[in-house]
Protein backbone atom coordinates (compact mmCIF):
# COMPACT_ATOMS: atom_id res chain seq x y z
CA UNK A 1 0.00 0.00 0.00
CA UNK A 2 1.69 3.56 -1.04
CA UNK A 3 0.81 6.50 1.63
CA UNK A 4 1.79 9.75 0.17
CA UNK A 5 0.84 12.87 3.15
CA UNK A 6 0.10 15.93 1.79
CA UNK A 7 0.30 19.34 3.32
CA UNK A 8 -2.35 21.94 3.07
CA UNK A 9 0.26 24.61 3.89
CA UNK A 10 3.99 25.42 1.84
CA UNK A 11 6.75 24.35 4.28
CA UNK A 12 9.13 25.91 1.47
CA UNK A 13 11.16 28.62 2.75
CA UNK A 14 8.82 30.34 0.43
CA UNK A 15 6.33 29.81 2.18
CA UNK A 16 4.13 31.55 4.53
CA UNK A 17 4.46 29.88 7.49
CA UNK A 18 8.16 29.87 6.82
CA UNK A 19 8.32 33.36 6.72
CA UNK A 20 6.37 33.56 9.64
CA UNK A 21 8.49 30.72 11.67
CA UNK A 22 12.03 33.03 10.63
CA UNK A 23 10.56 36.36 11.55
CA UNK A 24 9.22 34.98 14.88
CA UNK A 25 12.43 33.70 15.32
CA UNK A 26 14.19 36.72 14.58
CA UNK A 27 12.22 38.53 16.54
CA UNK A 28 12.73 37.31 19.73
CA UNK A 29 16.56 36.62 19.08
CA UNK A 30 17.13 40.55 18.50
CA UNK A 31 14.74 41.70 20.77
CA UNK A 32 14.54 39.40 23.90
CA UNK A 33 15.50 42.25 25.99
CA UNK A 34 12.45 43.69 25.68
CA UNK A 35 10.55 40.10 26.92
CA UNK A 36 8.03 41.10 23.85
CA UNK A 37 4.68 39.27 24.53
CA UNK A 38 3.15 37.62 21.60
CA UNK A 39 0.55 39.98 21.16
CA UNK A 40 3.27 42.52 20.34
CA UNK A 41 4.55 40.34 18.27
CA UNK A 42 1.47 39.31 16.45
CA UNK A 43 0.79 43.20 16.04
CA UNK A 44 3.87 43.30 14.30
CA UNK A 45 3.30 40.32 11.65
CA UNK A 46 -0.04 41.50 10.96
CA UNK A 47 -1.44 38.52 12.48
CA UNK A 48 -3.75 37.72 15.10
CA UNK A 49 -2.19 36.34 18.74
CA UNK A 50 -3.86 32.77 18.14
CA UNK A 51 -2.68 32.58 14.82
CA UNK A 52 0.90 33.23 15.38
CA UNK A 53 0.99 30.77 18.78
CA UNK A 54 -0.49 27.75 16.11
CA UNK A 55 1.95 28.76 13.59
CA UNK A 56 4.99 28.85 15.25
CA UNK A 57 4.41 26.23 17.36
CA UNK A 58 3.37 23.64 14.82
CA UNK A 59 6.45 24.37 12.65
CA UNK A 60 9.12 24.79 15.90
CA UNK A 61 7.83 22.46 17.88
CA UNK A 62 7.48 25.22 21.04
CA UNK A 63 5.00 27.86 21.66
CA UNK A 64 6.55 31.42 21.03
CA UNK A 65 6.80 32.37 25.03
CA UNK A 66 8.97 29.03 25.32
CA UNK A 67 11.44 29.93 22.48
CA UNK A 68 11.81 33.41 24.31
CA UNK A 69 12.39 31.91 27.81
CA UNK A 70 14.89 29.56 25.74
CA UNK A 71 16.85 32.60 24.70
CA UNK A 72 16.72 34.56 27.92
CA UNK A 73 17.80 31.49 29.89
CA UNK A 74 20.77 30.94 27.22
CA UNK A 75 21.57 34.76 27.39
CA UNK A 76 21.64 34.69 31.38
CA UNK A 77 23.88 31.22 31.31
CA UNK A 78 26.25 33.14 29.52
CA UNK A 79 26.63 36.16 31.65
CA UNK A 80 26.52 34.39 34.92
CA UNK A 81 29.32 32.13 33.39
CA UNK A 82 31.45 34.47 31.25
CA UNK A 83 30.97 37.37 32.38
CA UNK A 84 30.92 36.76 36.39
CA UNK A 85 27.66 39.19 36.47
CA UNK A 86 25.64 39.64 39.21
CA UNK A 87 22.55 38.20 39.66
CA UNK A 88 20.62 41.36 39.67
CA UNK A 89 22.74 43.19 36.58
CA UNK A 90 21.80 39.42 35.16
CA UNK A 91 18.26 39.96 35.24
CA UNK A 92 17.80 43.45 34.17
CA UNK A 93 20.45 42.96 31.05
CA UNK A 94 18.08 39.72 29.76
CA UNK A 95 15.32 41.97 30.04
CA UNK A 96 13.86 40.34 33.44
CA UNK A 97 11.91 42.92 35.95
CA UNK A 98 14.02 41.18 38.42
CA UNK A 99 16.13 38.79 40.28
CA UNK A 100 12.94 36.53 41.41
CA UNK A 101 12.17 36.63 37.70
CA UNK A 102 15.42 35.10 37.42
CA UNK A 103 15.35 32.51 39.96
CA UNK A 104 12.08 31.77 38.59
CA UNK A 105 13.09 30.93 34.65
CA UNK A 106 16.29 29.22 36.38
CA UNK A 107 14.09 26.63 38.82
CA UNK A 108 11.24 25.68 35.73
CA UNK A 109 14.16 25.19 33.22
CA UNK A 110 16.98 24.15 35.25
CA UNK A 111 15.98 22.38 38.80
CA UNK A 112 18.26 24.89 40.22
CA UNK A 113 18.84 29.04 41.24
CA UNK A 114 21.03 30.57 39.35
CA UNK A 115 22.99 30.96 42.51
CA UNK A 116 23.27 26.90 42.34
CA UNK A 117 23.53 26.72 38.55
CA UNK A 118 26.93 29.68 38.64
CA UNK A 119 28.45 27.97 41.52
CA UNK A 120 28.31 24.87 38.73
CA UNK A 121 26.18 22.81 42.03
CA UNK A 122 28.15 23.34 44.80
CA UNK A 123 26.30 22.97 47.27
CA UNK A 124 23.75 21.38 45.71
CA UNK A 125 21.84 18.70 48.17
CA UNK A 126 20.65 16.14 46.08
CA UNK A 127 18.33 13.62 47.77
CA UNK A 128 17.34 10.05 46.58
CA UNK A 129 15.16 7.46 47.59
CA UNK A 130 13.61 3.53 46.13
CA UNK A 131 10.17 3.12 45.79
CA UNK A 132 7.77 0.67 45.00
CA UNK A 133 5.26 0.64 41.95
CA UNK A 134 3.39 -1.77 40.54
CA UNK A 135 5.57 -2.74 37.56
CA UNK A 136 9.14 -1.71 39.21
CA UNK A 137 10.89 -0.22 41.80
CA UNK A 138 11.86 3.50 40.87
CA UNK A 139 14.95 5.47 41.79
CA UNK A 140 13.97 8.94 42.13
CA UNK A 141 16.31 11.83 43.04
CA UNK A 142 15.87 15.99 43.15
CA UNK A 143 17.14 19.11 45.31
CA UNK A 144 13.81 19.94 46.03
CA UNK A 145 13.54 22.66 43.79
CA UNK A 146 12.02 21.50 40.94
CA UNK A 147 10.40 18.48 39.54
CA UNK A 148 12.14 14.90 40.73
CA UNK A 149 13.79 12.66 38.30
CA UNK A 150 12.26 8.76 38.23
CA UNK A 151 13.61 6.00 36.34
CA UNK A 152 13.25 2.17 36.92
CA UNK A 153 16.02 0.31 38.23
CA UNK A 154 17.30 -2.32 36.79
CA UNK A 155 17.29 -5.61 39.13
Amino acid sequence: MNMVAKLNTDITPDGSDYETVRRVIELITEDYRDQPSLEMMAARLNQSPTQLQKTFTRWAGLSPKAFLQAVTLDHAKRLLREEAMPLLETSIEVGLSGPSRLHDLFVTHEAMSPGEWKAKGGGLTIRYGFHASPFAVRRCAGDGNGPWSCGTCLQ
